[in-house]
């Protein structure tokens, strides 16, 4: 079974930074691809940030230029760096992944809020 863990949510202020991270468990997987996406109340689930095997990385509009996604291969495990938070970027925050003989994964979420 492939469970993924998110960590490091939590309440930060306007301008403020969090790292999240998110570490696979269980059966060890290969995965062609990692990365993060976001569901604020009421609203459609996002990508923030997607990273492949092959080291390339994408990201969602309301992501670029302020943060960065990084890969463990060894441990499959994803990081999203995010600085200068805004109030909009309050959402439950979700690790993917992609296994190309397991499918597609989802983490339980973590949540994260940006509120002075």
């Amino acid at each position: 079974q492939v469970q993924l863990v998110e960590s490091g949510g939590g309440v930060v202020q306007p301008g403020g930074s969090l790292r999240l991270s998110c570490e696979q468990t269980g059966s060890i997987v290969s995965f062609s691809a990692m990365g993060w996406y976001r569901q604020a109340p009421g609203k459609q689930r996002e990508l923030v940030a997607q990273i492949f095997s092959s080291g390339i990385s994408n990201y969602g509009d309301s992501a670029k230029g302020r943060s960065a996604i990084s890969w463990d291969s060894g441990e499959n495990s994803v990081f999203l760096q995010m600085d200068n938070l805004r109030p909009t970027d309050t959402a439950v925050y979700y690790c993917n992944a992609i296994s190309p003989t397991r499918g597609t994964h989802w983490g339980q979420g973590t949540q994260v809020t940006v509120s002075l």
